[in-house]
């Protein structure tokens, strides 16, 4: 090599770079996809998307795995005693056959009310509070659900995996699939984007995109929320329990570690890493899966069953300013099968979270990558086919399911073989 070239090689390497790091000039490239957290105790196997090593990742999912007890703050309610017990299908982070109690009432102008629940035969209240958990650490414990509380839900556990692509998804993003979906539906579909407060960001706001009711933005948010709802454990975000009968540990439980981390932090970060859901490629490729993936589309499905979504680019800052969006999570491109927007298709539960009276209908859409591993569907677990699951959409999603309706046998058993695949 001339020393003439020399300088003009290092001026391009050196922009190159730069454009690198400012993300731009990048081509967006596919999430890695794989069930790569296999459950074995000493969480061998586990493979991150490169957002930490495999090492942390496995330590992670160690944290993820961990059975907490009463000396650890279990309870004095609760649901499960860890992450895992309800994120395990097919593997750690998935779903499972695990529901959970919901109830309420509505007001005299049809407003959801959050009940006020009991326990301690009647003695002990806990106000403002939907979900009547199934457990508790002592017998007092047991919640009493008032016969007024005539709104009762079954809210099935969501998957998390490929979450850490889902929070990278720029809250733009998600409202221009909103916009577009009037026009691409005659008006009858129309998704909405809630925005939602974030725990770490105190008077922040950003776009709700997990839960059945988007009722959370950040996956530490998650983590707080469904620590001290499900488990019972209070955090520095969450640092008050529903009630403290029966509760012998102080506030808040969740402690910090040596590396300067709490258990929310770990559940994040494991959340954060894990890979995408995958495609089953071999029953992809069938001729039944292709014709059934164009139907999917032309019956209008995918209209709200979004196919692919890009995430924001590396080094967008986003969750109220907490977290950068790493190069292992920015520009990819994932398949969700999912809008994450918020639809009324008649199977509303009547439940108000983050999103005001107007959501206690809607419901998020089913991200159905990895629903190939399900045999109970819908947000309660109560559909056993795919074809029950999809004729029990109605409301705004009428017009699609009567397009279903219309197709041959022959039509509708290709699209199930296409749902069978993701």
């Amino acid at each position: 090599m001339t020393r003439r070239k020399l300088p003009l090689l290092l001026c391009v390497a050196t922009l190159a770079a730069a454009c690198a790091i400012v993300g731009f000039a990048q081509a967006a490239t596919q999430a890695p996809a794989a069930f790569a957290t296999p459950i074995n105790n000493d969480q061998s196997g586990a493979v991150s998307n490169g957002f930490t090593t495999n090492a942390v990742f496995a330590a992670d999912e160690g944290v993820f795995m961990e059975e907490d007890d009463i000396a650890a703050g279990l309870g004095p309610i609760y649901n499960a005693r860890g992450c895992v017990d309800c994120h395990a299908q097919p593997n750690v982070g998935g779903t499972s056959q695990i529901t959970e109690l919901r109830v309420g009432h509505t007001d005299g102008a049809g407003n959801f009310v959050n009940p006020t629940l009991t326990i301690n035969d009647g003695a002990t209240s806990i106000p403002n509070r939907s979900l009547a958990n199934d457990r508790s650490i002592c017998a007092q414990g047991s919640v009493n659900i008032p016969g007024a509380e005539t709104i009762r839900a079954l809210r099935a556990t969501t998957s998390i995996l490929g979450d850490g692509f889902v929070e990278a998804i720029d809250s733009n993003t998600l409202q221009a699939l909103a916009n577009a979906q009037p026009g691409q539906s005659g008006g009858a579909i129309a998704g909405v984007l809630i925005q939602v407060p974030v725990s770490e960001a105190p008077g922040q706001v950003r776009a709700g995109r997990f839960g059945w009711k988007n009722q959370q933005a950040s996956l530490l948010s998650f983590s707080a929320d469904a620590y001290v709802n499900e488990q019972g454990v209070t955090s520095r975000l969450q640092p008050t329990d529903s009630t403290s009968l029966c509760d012998t540990v102080a506030d808040p439980e969740d402690p910090v570690g040596t590396d300067g981390l709490e258990d929310i932090d770990h559940f994040a970060r494991f959340m954060r890493a894990t890979q995408a859901p995958p495609r089953d490629t071999t029953l992809a490729a069938t001729a039944d899966a292709v014709a059934g993936s164009n139907l999917f589309t032309s019956v209008g499905c995918s209209i709200c069953h979004t196919a692919s979504i890009t995430t924001a680019a590396a080094g967008t800052v986003i969750n109220g300013g907490q977290f950068t969006v790493p190069a292992a999570l920015g520009n990819k491109i994932i398949h969700p099968f999912s809008d994450f927007l918020l639809h009324n298709v008649g199977t509303g539960d009547g439940v108000v979270q983050n999103g005001g009276q107007a959501t206690a209908n809607l419901m998020r859409t089913m991200p159905l990558w990895g629903g190939r591993t399900r045999d109970r569907l819908m947000q309660d677990l109560l559909s056993f086919t795919r074809n029950d699951a999809i004729l029990r959409h109605a409301g705004e999603a009428t017009g699609v399911i009567n397009n279903y309706r219309a197709l041959s046998t022959t039509q509708k058993n290709q699209m199930i073989t296409f749902l069978q695949s993701l």
